[in-house]
């Protein structure tokens, strides 16, 4: 688990950017119910949880800079002796101030009596605006009681802010020891991910493969998968999303997985694509190692200083390119992605941030121009084709095959890490590895 120390100096890092006339607040998420009076296994907000370390539902957390009485109050339910033999520990009052690290505490009850003191005299208000209405409505009510209060010398805040922007910038370049629980998801994803592929063979359904994934990664503590996996058999992965992971796999077909762990709130993110029985035809070949050089490419280019969008450009070029040589696409390559003609085959982006959530924080764009790459940045790189097995005007040899590759990147001061290494990625180390499992 993350050590108070990081939680403290995340909040030290917002508080100033802040600043000393504004207050900031977030709420936690709410549980979620699955049927009736069962609840779903509760997964707390990742910004509520970068900041406190606090995964309970009933919670508000407030900053407040330059507060004398101190800067991190946090609300949340009192311990209930009763409910703790129901449902388990939990902190209360005492332990969110000695064991969060919160500079005082109260009940979640006393929210609405409380917060327009924190208010008082206060310019702006940071909290994710519109995204949580319970929360915007006690805010509003908590600056209008302010308000009504001007004649007795407290003046009332005057600028709603998003907080979102200020904390996923932060969010966005990751510590040692967040890459480090990322290298941890990393490495039992990779062990999931050849455990599924031992157990892959003809006549085998996807809910198999999908149960020896979860197997892996609960053996591991790790109880959550990071997103619903994918395991889809043949044109099945021509569908991106695919999770309904119920039919039966078949001899000569693919099969695409795409499935991470969440290891204390931090996701992995890897797509293999590897043929059932052991070996690709020579079709799933030809199109396999054309996804695989346009991922090795685009990988090429994750270092310091190039922009967001150099990998996915390098990926799409090289795949179009590709695709004219074996005949999918006709024309020059210059013309065909000025057109996008590729997206008939290649629909979606080359990668996306992972941290805490698996289609992590952080703004793509900054000044109008696409990012620029900097170490502690951790983002995917996950080409693909997907011939749609409807697709009439192309070789029938070339229908329903769906392919994607993904590893997880880390930008490095020289360059990148792959943290996803030690899972077979070549058509010679697959079928290797389908022949012989380790």
């Amino acid at each position: 688990m993350s050590q108070p120390s990081e939680f403290k100096l995340r909040r030290k890092q917002l508080t100033r950017r802040i600043k000393k006339k504004s207050v900031a607040l977030i709420a936690s998420a709410a549980a979620s119910v699955r049927n009736r009076d069962v609840e779903f296994p509760y997964r707390q907000d990742s910004d509520f949880h970068y900041l406190t370390g606090f995964d309970e539902p009933e919670a508000v957390a407030v900053f407040a800079p330059g507060r004398k009485q101190g800067e991190y109050i946090l609300f949340c339910r009192e311990f209930d002796p009763e409910k703790a033999i129901w449902t388990g520990k939990h902190a209360g009052l005492e332990g969110a101030r000695n064991v969060f690290g919160a500079d005082e505490a109260f009940p979640i009850d006393e929210l609405d009596r409380v917060l327009p003191s924190l208010l008082e005299n206060r310019e702006r208000v940071f909290f994710p605006v519109g995204h949580n209405p319970k929360l915007d409505q006690k805010v509003f009510a908590a600056v209008n009681d302010v308000r009504a209060r001007v004649r007795t010398g407290v003046r009332a805040p005057f600028a709603f802010v998003s907080l979102e922007h200020l904390l996923h910038e932060q969010r966005l370049i990751k510590t040692p020891h967040e890459i480090q629980l990322m290298r941890q998801a990393a490495e039992v994803s990779v062990r999931a991910h050849k455990r599924a592929m031992r157990a892959c063979k003809p006549g085998v359904h996807e809910y198999e493969i999908e149960a020896e994934l979860l197997y892996e990664f609960t053996r591991h503590g790790m109880r959550a998968p990071a997103y619903p996996s994918i395991v889809a058999g043949g044109q099945n992965a021509c569908v991106l999303h695919y999770t309904e992971n119920k039919d039966v796999l078949r001899e000569g077909d693919l099969l695409l997985i795409d499935a991470g762990a969440e290891h204390e709130n931090y996701a992995a993110d890897i797509t293999r694509t590897f043929p059932i029985s052991g070996t690709f035809s020579e079709s799933q070949r030809l199109l396999y190692e054309l996804v695989l050089e346009a991922q090795l490419d685009a990988i090429d280019q994750v270092r310091p200083g190039k922009r967001w969008n150099e990998p996915h450009d390098t990926a799409v070029h090289t795949l179009t390119r590709g695709l004219v040589k074996l005949g999918l696409l006709e024309g020059r390559v210059s013309k065909l992605i000025k057109e996008e003609a590729y997206k008939k085959f290649y629909m979606h982006r080359t990668g996306h941030w992972l941290g805490m959530d698996v289609h992590d924080a952080g703004d793509y764009r900054s000044n109008d121009e696409w990012r620029t790459l900097e170490p502690g940045m951790v983002l995917t790189v996950e080409p693909g084709l997907y011939v749609a097995p409807d697709c009439l005007d192309v070789d029938p040899k070339w229908r329903g095959i769906g392919i994607r590759i993904e590893d997880d990147v880390l930008v490095t001061k020289d360059g990148h890490e792959i943290l996803t290494t030690g899972l077979p990625k070549t058509v010679e180390e697959i079928e290797v590895f389908m022949a012989n499992p380790e």
